[in-house]
């Protein structure tokens, strides 16, 4: 399937299992109105009092536009999820940029502590090393979008051509290694341009932020890093991490995280367990099939 057409997933038993936690875009282009409306309001201003008054408007309007693209939870551009609706002591744990080197050593700390989690794998990686992403599905972990090839820069200034193509081939890599297409998307370094919100529509994602994170893929020190996690825990909080950082400490800050949470009497779960997913022990929903080796998803995993 090419990048550019629309990947419209196959509906199952598993489809209305969370609904309530749906953010697909509906109209992904709404922001040209306001966009369109607000220059005119400018070039009305500029005509009736020049450029003292102009310009400052014009720069508000610039700024109202692009500041909404660095800003993890704004819904400006597409719907976003950030938190998840329960009042008792769970979060769902997310691990972005693999898989990775440290995979298997994170997977078997989860295992350790009984914990779950949602790896938002890069599509280009998923394909290099598929049997990480079949350990991370085995082990009933969920699996999301986090682009096609992590364009880190420039993924803020993407157009939607090149957009459309990061978001897509990275669907069509995780179905394919998975059997089941991913449900959720995280943005690359939480940042949203106006071209994001189509090809979530047309993949039938949901955008995925944070409430919870510790910059631990820059900061080196894990006790530092768990504590700016710790500090804003609450139930329902989405918690960032991530696997393979430059740095090499990745494992063992999500160590000492699990051990936190543990002591703080925080469980994890995955959102598809929110609306009563029945998961039979291979870690496969109830009604869903396997297509491929790593397609044994909870509450299918991240698909429909």
């Amino acid at each position: 399937m090419s990048a550019r057409e629309t990947v419209r997933p196959p509906s199952t038993a598993a489809e209305a299992t969370v609904p309530q936690l749906s953010r697909v875009p509906r109209r992904p282009h709404a922001w040209l109105w306001w966009v369109g409306a607000s220059q005119l309001l400018v070039l009305a201003i500029w005509l009736a009092w020049g450029w003292p008054a102009g310009l400052p408007a014009m720069l508000v309007s610039h700024a109202l536009v692009l500041v909404p693209v660095f800003r993890p939870r704004s819904r400006v551009y597409a719907p976003v999820l950030a938190r998840l609706p329960v009042d008792d002591r769970r979060v769902w744990l997310t691990i972005d940029d693999g898989p990775s080197d440290d995979t298997v050593a994170i997977l078997d700390l989860l295992d350790r502590h009984r914990a779950k989690a949602t790896f938002f794998l890069v599509g280009e990686r998923a394909l290099a090393r598929p049997d990480l992403v079949a350990a991370i599905a085995g082990r009933g972990h969920g699996i999301g979008n986090h682009s096609h090839t992590h364009p880190q820069a420039w993924f803020w200034a993407l157009g939607p051509r090149r957009m459309r193509n990061e978001v897509l081939r990275a669907q069509d890599a995780l179905t394919a290694l998975c059997g089941q297409p991913p449900r959720w998307f995280r943005s690359v370094v939480g940042m949203t341009n106006p071209f994001v919100a189509a090809p979530l529509r047309d993949a039938g994602l949901t955008r995925v932020a944070w409430s919870a994170r510790g910059y631990d893929a820059v900061r080196t020190d894990p006790a530092e890093v768990v504590a700016l996690i710790e500090r804003d825990l609450a139930p329902g909080a989405i918690v960032l991490l991530h696997e393979g950082a430059p740095h090499g400490r990745s494992v063992e800050m999500i160590d000492l995280l699990l051990q936190r949470l543990d002591a703080l009497g925080y469980a994890s779960v995955l959102p598809e367990a929110l609306s009563g997913a029945t998961v039979v022990p291979n870690g496969m929903a109830a009604g869903a099939t396997r297509s491929s080796p790593a397609a044994t998803l909870v509450g299918t995993a991240e698909g429909r």
